[in-house]
């Protein structure tokens, strides 16, 4: 992620939008362990869960600096003994930020408390963050609230693109096997947002893209199945779980994707042309990004384990 940072900020982006699984939380995270101050003195799992979050801020956000970081929330961040109400608390300072609070309010003047899914706009584009870290699925509340926010969206002609980011891919995607097509409850509402997203682009007009982070490898052209060309067409989609967790090897099918890669780190750039078209650009990093300080710390030796070793993709 320190890598991330400073790649993110030498492109010169507006900010940085994180889509979840800030930390194992099941087992110590392999970066924790390598802490000189924990290669002394080795965590206990209840030590390492009570520090987890504030390591992810300190080594992972503060990186960033000044610029924006957005949070989404994974399906890591609902483990117990994590809590809704403790995420809420942990991360209220981005969750509450003044752009989303003013959003919030000016949408709905009840919405005194921050929640997980929300919007924010920049240049013609509407931002929406949606939260599926619970049972794979969106529930009626955050349904209703997506609905509503996505049809003023179609009204407006300002509004000249749409990008959705949530953790788990929506449903029938390249990536059904580790997506929302899980349960019963995330096929269902995942594909009703689907179809919800096509109408926007398709009777409103709207540009239309759709981002996940939860399987550990980067594609695009993730919603390029037989399902969705036989149920109204095919979104513009991509995973981008390249952040620094274990990769994965990718799916049977990911030969139909536009691209995909697995064994990599980096980070997708999104460039917005005056129309509202998109250009997603997969930022490659390599051993020589990251910052001399963090491989102080951690020693050369252990950055190259990250690279050569942290992989399920053999």
């Amino acid at each position: 992620m320190p890598a991330i940072a400073a790649g993110v900020k030498k492109d010169g982006a507006s900010f940085y939008w994180h889509l979840g699984d800030f930390r194992k939380i099941f087992g110590i995270d392999e970066d924790i362990q390598h802490q000189p101050e924990h290669l002394a003195k080795p965590l206990t799992m209840p030590e390492y869960k009570a520090i987890a979050w504030k390591d992810f801020i300190a080594s992972q956000i503060e990186p960033f600096g000044s610029l924006r970081v957005y949070l989404g929330k994974g399906n890591h961040e609902a483990i117990p003994p994590k809590t809704p109400g403790e995420f809420l608390t942990q991360f209220r300072a981005w969750l509450d930020a003044p752009d989303l609070r003013a959003r919030r309010l000016r949408d709905d003047p009840s919405a005194l408390e921050p929640r997980t899914y929300y919007h924010w706009t920049a240049k013609g584009v509407d931002f929406v963050n949606l939260d599926n870290s619970t049972q794979s699925q969106f529930d009626a509340d955050q349904v209703a609230w997506f609905e509503k926010t996505l049809h003023a969206d179609s009204a407006k002609p300002g509004i000249r693109t749409i990008v959705v980011g949530m953790h788990e891919a929506l449903p029938e995607s390249i990536s059904k096997g580790h997506s929302m097509n899980e349960s019963e409850g995330g096929t269902e509402s995942g594909r009703r947002v689907y179809v919800d997203l096509l109408n926007a682009q398709n009777q409103a007009h709207k540009r239309i893209y759709v981002l996940a982070s939860h399987s550990h490898y980067f594609m695009d052209g993730t919603f390029n199945t037989d399902y969705w060309r036989e149920h109204g067409g095919i979104l513009p989609g991509w995973i981008i779980g390249t952040a620094g967790a274990v990769r994965y090897a990718l799916p049977e099918d990911s030969r139909h994707a536009n691209a995909a890669e697995t064994n990599v780190y980096g980070f997708l750039l999104a460039t917005v042309s005056p129309s509202g078209q998109i250009r997603f650009d997969f930022q490659r990093l390599s051993e020589q990004d990251v910052p001399s300080a963090v491989s102080a710390r951690y020693t050369q030796e252990f950055v190259h384990w990250c690279f050569a070793e942290n992989s399920e993709a053999r």
